[in-house]
């Protein structure tokens, strides 16, 4: 089982252009600031977060209880001038945990309510599971774009990446999130090394650029993160010729 945290700032978007528009400037430094900052608290309690849209965020929270989620909130609230509302969720596969968290939170309002604020939603939580998490990374990119071609270019092949890698991973129950560079992670319980194996494959087949990828087991999102990153460093140090190497704890 994994655990997922959706975080979604409250009112939002009233809130940008009330009493009128905010600079865009100050918009951007302030999800820059929030994205870090709940990085920061989840990770000190082995967990995981990812901007998405960045007024909607996802974390991986496993082992992290309603009294940690609630702390973080009040720390959110007491040093911002906005609030956050979570929903938390679990099962299987990434993508369901996501979905159950996702309509925790719909339940107690809209993300543009005005009377919702600060709630805590809670569909499930898991006491004793796993994380499974994959660092994906393209082949060589330094030397094949980002030191040829624009900027931009490249910037456009990786996004090009992520959208075929996202439409594939899904149908597995799988998310994928970029995380700067090249590199992309993907929390994947219930995903076989070798359906892993099949979609990069198939990446390169279809769009001509290969991958790798690391995974990484373990009971936190920090520790399955950092075993996927070791995983990875396996495959690029030449120490295993696998595509998908995978780590346990």
């Amino acid at each position: 089982m994994i655990q997922m945290t959706l975080i979604q700032i409250d009112n939002y978007g009233p809130w940008t252009v009330t009493p009128a528009p905010r600079n865009e400037a100050d918009l951007q430094i302030l999800q820059a600031e929030l994205y870090a900052d709940l990085q920061r608290q989840f990770a000190a309690r082995q967990g995981l977060v990812f901007f998405t849209r960045f007024d909607n965020m996802l974390a991986i929270t496993n082992g992290i209880g309603v009294e940690d989620h609630r702390r973080i909130q009040r720390s959110i609230g007491n040093r911002y001038p906005i609030t956050v509302s979570m929903g938390v969720g679990a099962a299987e596969t990434p993508y369901d945990a996501q979905r159950n968290a996702s309509r925790a939170l719909q339940s107690h309002g809209g993300a543009q309510s005005e009377d919702r604020k600060e709630v805590l939603a809670i569909d499930g939580l898991v006491e004793e599971g796993h994380v499974q998490i994959a660092h994906i990374d393209i082949n060589g990119i330094t030397e094949t774009m980002t030191d040829i071609v624009p900027a931009y270019d490249t910037s456009f092949i990786v996004n090009r990446v992520q959208h075929f890698l996202m439409k594939k991973l899904i149908k597995e129950g799988a998310l994928l999130f970029f995380i700067g560079g090249d590199n992309f992670m993907s929390p994947c319980n219930g995903l076989e090394p070798q359906g892993l194996l099949r979609i990069l494959n198939e990446i390169d087949d279809e769009i001509n650029v290969a991958l790798k990828a690391g995974i990484g087991k373990a009971p936190t999102a920090e520790k399955a993160a950092n075993l996927a990153d070791l995983a990875l460093e396996e495959i690029r140090g030449g120490f295993t010729y696998d595509l998908v190497h995978v780590m346990k704890e």
